[in-house]
């Protein structure tokens, strides 16, 4: 599903440094990864902090699956921002996509775009973890962000 449908997006903005880039020069591929994870942090701190509260006890976030897309190349010192939303949701796991964009010039230009699905889960003494149904904070901060009617 593509941002165009949500009623809103999540912005993180990231300026590209040089250690993010390979010897040709442009970003890593692993990178993209890791700055989706940037940017569901930094939601969680802005709009969710109990549950960032609760993924110091036994609360647990499982990444369940992330895909990236590439569509354009970054470089060391692109401005480059993430647009997150709600792409699906249900009792224990929550979608999310994520278009990346330069920034910067007179148009932004998508350059990627991605996904990751997250299932809750509580860690058990024993080491394991048991699925546990999206905590409601959670819930209730990604609502706006998914597909309008979705009543998330």
């Amino acid at each position: 599903m593509t941002t165009e449908t949500h009623t809103r997006t999540y912005a993180y903005e990231h300026l590209v440094t040089f250690e993010e880039t390979n010897l040709v020069g442009n970003v890593y591929f692993t990178n993209y990864l890791r700055w989706q994870g940037h940017c569901r942090e930094r939601f969680l701190a802005e709009r969710a902090p109990g549950v960032l509260r609760a993924l110091r006890g036994d609360l647990a976030l499982v990444t369940a699956s992330c895909h990236c897309a590439y569509f354009s190349e970054l470089f060391a010192l692109d401005r480059v921002t993430l647009r997150m939303s709600l792409t699906a949701a249900d009792e224990y796991r929550v979608s999310m996509g994520f278009d990346y964009y330069r920034v910067g010039g007179a148009v932004p230009q998508l350059v990627a775009r991605g996904g990751q699905t997250v299932a809750c889960a509580r860690r058990t003494g024993d080491g394991g973890v048991h699925p546990v149904p999206v905590p409601e904070e959670l819930r209730a901060a990604l609502a706006p962000y998914g597909p309008p009617g979705s009543g998330t």
